[in-house]
């Protein structure tokens, strides 16, 4: 009940400043990872979580199957039909390029052979879109840049899986269960992606049945049920659950609008208490002994992991497009490290190949940092797009209530469904 209370509080004191976060570097992501940083065993010792503990790779997995879902309903297919080749290539070149380049510089500045090198660039090879949500989920940001992040992170996690899970099994003697070959792996992406598209469809069928339908208060629960039953299905059939979720979101706010548009508050707050309680736990895994067994070739990896690798990939992969160049730029930097490379790189710890211990080291620490610098750059960058304040709180400028032509009644507040990506509900 420890864990409980603590992550009460820590909720509790995210809300509380959550519209100071709306308007500067300030982040509730960071505030939950520094939380479970300080309750951890490396300073309160309030909670004892280690990474073997069942409750790391649960939360983070459920947090990521959430983040996707609901992300996923926010991809417009017609429009991802007419402006696919930029998503593609970001995908198809922008990530090739990260994973090979982590793996150089992991190897020649950390010091891992070969095949964990390049098992430690698949693992950061995933971006997040939850760490830079001022920038995803709003209307004013120009809709190719949005529709490239959102639509990359949305995609490459199911792409990194099969190639984590290949080096895993290359790298040496795994730990039972997580033995994989290519074919296996495929058929867990194609279940995914199977199960993803029938089951919303399925269950779109069944509520325009003349006899069936939902209420209007039941409404919201319906796309929460089938994310729940498609959730469990992937476990239990061991498909590719990540793929499922994004697709399961895209083809449900494709075929219902009605239904994503009553899902949207519901789902977009599960989705965030989902990322806080996963935030929490993995800030409970930073101790100073992690930081302190990194060398410092490792700090100089991440460093270039966030501030070259990801920018220099996704520039290159961009050339010749029509995106403008400040666009570029700011798809470039956000190229967080969350939840994917969380889950990937548990399942790294846990297989048990020689030098897990360093290559999970290396990844956490990236994820950690890349989590301060991301989520804490999203509202400054959003508001080079003439972004209005996420939390409905004027500026003290010249039109703001301190300026010769304002006043000191505040913006009307955007409604809910326009403002859940923003840092009033999360980062």
């Amino acid at each position: 009940m420890v864990l409980v209370v603590v992550f009460g509080v820590a909720l509790l004191v995210a809300v509380l400043l959550s519209g100071l976060a709306a308007r500067t570097v300030l982040s509730t992501s960071f505030l939950f990872l520094a939380g479970g940083a300080l309750v951890s065993d490396g300073f309160l010792g309030l909670i004892h979580i280690t990474p073997d503990s069942g409750i790391v790779s649960v939360t983070a997995d459920l947090a990521l199957f959430a983040v996707l879902f609901t992300d996923g309903m926010h991809v417009s297919l017609p429009t991802l039909r007419a402006h696919w080749k930029n998503p593609a290539r970001a995908l198809g070149l922008g990530m090739p390029l990260a994973f090979v380049f982590m793996a150089l510089i992991t190897h020649y500045l950390v010091g891992l052979d070969w095949t964990t090198s390049f098992l430690v660039g698949a693992v950061l090879a995933p971006t997040d879109p939850v760490f830079a949500s001022a920038i995803v989920g709003r209307a004013e940001v120009p809709a190719k840049l949005r529709q490239l992040l959102n639509v990359e992170s949305g995609v490459n996690d199911g792409l990194a899986l099969p190639v984590v899970m290949l080096l895993i099994a290359a790298a040496g003697p795994t730990a039972p269960g997580l033995e994989a070959s290519p074919g296996k792996i495929a058929l867990e992406l194609l279940l995914g992606l199977l199960l993803g598209v029938v089951l919303p469809l399925l269950v779109n069928g069944l509520v325009r049945l003349p006899l069936l339908g939902a209420e209007p208060k039941l409404q919201p629960l319906l796309p929460l049920a089938t994310g729940i039953i498609l959730y469990a299905t992937c476990h239990l059939t061991h498909a590719n659950p990540y793929l499922a979720a994004f697709s399961a979101g895209a083809v449900l706010g494709h075929v219902s609008p009605e239904a994503k548009a009553s899902f949207e508050p519901l789902g977009e707050a599960l989705a965030e208490l989902a990322k806080f309680a996963a935030l929490l736990v993995f800030g409970a895994l930073l101790t100073p002994s992690l930081f302190g067994d990194l060398s410092l070739g490792g700090y100089a990896a991440v460093v270039l992991a966030i501030l070259l690798i990801r920018p220099a990939s996704l520039l290159l992969s961009l050339l010749g497009t029509g995106i403008s160049r400040r666009e570029k730029l700011v798809a470039a930097w956000f190229g967080p490290k969350g939840f994917a490379s969380v889950v990937y790189g548990l399942l790294v710890l846990q297989s048990g190949i020689p030098r897990a211990e360093e290559a999970f080291t290396l990844i956490a620490v990236c994820i950690a940092f890349s989590i301060v610098a991301h989520s804490s750059t999203d509202v400054p960058i959003a508001r080079a797009f003439d972004v209005e304040d996420l939390a409905g709180i004027p500026d003290d400028g010249p039109d703001g209530p301190g300026g010769p032509g304002g006043t000191d009644a505040p913006r009307t507040p955007r409604p809910a469904a326009s403002r859940a990506h923003g840092k009033t509900g999360g980062t």
